[in-house]
């Protein structure tokens, strides 16, 4: 592992070198901390916060203000890795020059070294916009979670012939567009196979099998943090929660007893 920063361009490096990528969520300071001692590649400041921080039921209620205060201190904390902000709902669809405005936010206010939106073909334009005035741009393509009402669910995407198809055209043109790197989501294994072997630029899988150049997962799901369902692509290396929870209970029964606080914690 490289020590040196990492960067959008970096990114391809790895991938021409056969080296694979690592990525994580953090919504916060702390967070990433430990992310950098462990020697993460990217950290992703997620809409994802919605549903894992703020309690909403999906990504859709994510505003601009919440994903920029969330990204500050993520970006302060980052020394090596490399910050991506994920575009809210709705930040990004209503024009290409709305979306310009507001990746350069996330630069200018949040810190960020890059920004990440969903879609395919459709947002090819918008991705090429962005790039043109210096902002790298992250492709999100397979299930993307803005777009949770038109699925109806968290489904799988590309298992049958057609839409297949559209996860490589969409996946080709952001390539085209100027992404740097493509997140490829929920999809069958040989799929993102395919996709990442057609590309030059990194894909990040996510529910996508092990042939991306890389993987990222919430650092909340993977560490056992998380209370809700717990999708099958996840692996959690920890159970943080039972861990703080048993903690929690111990020391409301000393706090109760009166064993906490004790001479030793007293000045």
């Amino acid at each position: 592992m490289s020590e040196s920063k990492v960067t959008a361009p970096g990114l391809l490096e790895m991938k021409e070198r056969g080296e694979k990528i690592t990525c994580l969520t953090a919504y916060d300071y702390p967070t990433v901390t430990l992310l950098e001692q462990a020697g993460i590649d990217v950290v992703l400041v997620g809409d994802s916060v919605g549903n894992v921080i703020l309690g909403y039921d999906n990504t859709l209620p994510v505003t601009m203000e919440e994903m920029l205060h969330h990204t500050k201190p993520v970006a302060f904390g980052a020394e090596r890795a490399l910050v991506v902000a994920d575009m809210p709902y709705l930040s990004y669809q209503i024009s290409p020059e709305q979306a310009v405005e507001n990746a350069g936010r996330f630069l200018k206010e949040g810190g960020a070294e890059a920004v990440k939106l969903e879609g395919g073909e459709e947002m090819a334009e918008t991705v090429r916009r962005i790039a043109e005035v210096g902002i790298p741009v992250m492709g999100h393509v397979g299930y993307t979670p803005q777009s949770v009402h038109t699925f109806g669910s968290h489904k799988v995407r590309g298992k049958d012939e057609d839409s297949a198809q559209l996860v490589l055209d969409g996946a080709e043109a952001l390539q085209n567009a100027g992404v740097f790197a493509i997140i490829l989501e929920s999809m069958p294994a040989a799929l993102a196979r395919q996709v990442t072997e057609n590309l030059t630029v990194p894909t990040i899988g996510i529910g996508a099998g092990p042939h991306c150049d890389g993987q990222v997962l919430i650092f909340h799901d993977m560490l056992g943090l998380y209370p809700g369902h717990i999708a099958k692509f996840v692996k959690q290396y920890a159970q943080l929660g039972d861990a703080a929870t048993e903690a929690i209970k111990q020391y409301i029964a000393e706090v109760r007893s009166g064993e906490f606080p004790g001479a030793e914690h007293s000045y």
